[in-house]
């Protein structure tokens, strides 16, 4: 590991998602949303993949950075708007990160490699990038899916089945084993849809 560049790379990520100005409370204590969110994702790295290479964990650290600079409130509220959202997601999450590694000393071929996970190209075919998919998948059921669960009540059965399946298919049968062995902190009232879901 680059052992002056990534550190200070590190920092960069981490001081640019500290100006979130949304927030969200985890263990009493307020944090700006996507710092939290970052942090969440290193911690989901280090113990569901503690070998990944420096590529990984620096895309993984700014797989969400300043995302709330791309409102999805830009495009239109429709499905081609949210691919059009999606798209120009990862390329300015790439684009920023890249800039931040170039500031901090990183090569052409290091930042490449990072901008390419965070582009997510090659999902399924490059193991880099799927492997920031699966963690960024493990974060989502964790942290996150029991939220989503609460936003949307309307959603029936029928709905979280498919949603938990879509989240399921783009994670690797290596996340599949470590989730069901115990390896993340399933949301208990949603375990008996999410088992449904993938057993079915």
């Amino acid at each position: 590991m680059t052992q002056q560049h990534y550190p200070a790379a590190i920092a960069a990520f981490d001081q640019a998602n500290m100006e979130d100005p949304n927030r969200e409370m985890a263990d009493g204590k307020e944090y700006p949303k996507e710092l939290l969110y970052a942090q969440r994702l290193s911690e989901m790295q280090g113990r569901y993949a503690p070998d990944a290479s420096e590529a990984v964990k620096l895309a993984v650290r700014a797989q969400h950075i300043q995302r709330w600079k791309t409102p999805r409130s830009n495009y239109p509220m429709d499905r081609n708007g949210y691919l059009l959202w999606r798209t120009g997601l990862y390329k300015f999450h790439a684009e920023l990160a890249g800039s931040i590694m170039q500031k901090v000393g990183y090569d052409e071929e290091m930042i490449a490699r990072v901008k390419k996970i965070l582009s997510k190209k090659g999902l399924k075919v490059h193991p880099e990038t799927q492997l920031m998919e699966d963690v960024v998948d493990l974060v989502f059921i964790e942290y996150y899916m029991a939220g989503f669960a609460v936003q949307h009540p309307e959603y029936d059965e029928a709905k979280w089945i498919q949603i938990i399946r879509k989240t399921w298919q783009k994670m690797s049968p290596r996340a599949h084993e470590f989730a069901l062995a115990g390896g993340i902190k399933m949301p208990q009232a949603l375990v008996p849809l999410i088992m449904k879901a993938v057993q079915e």
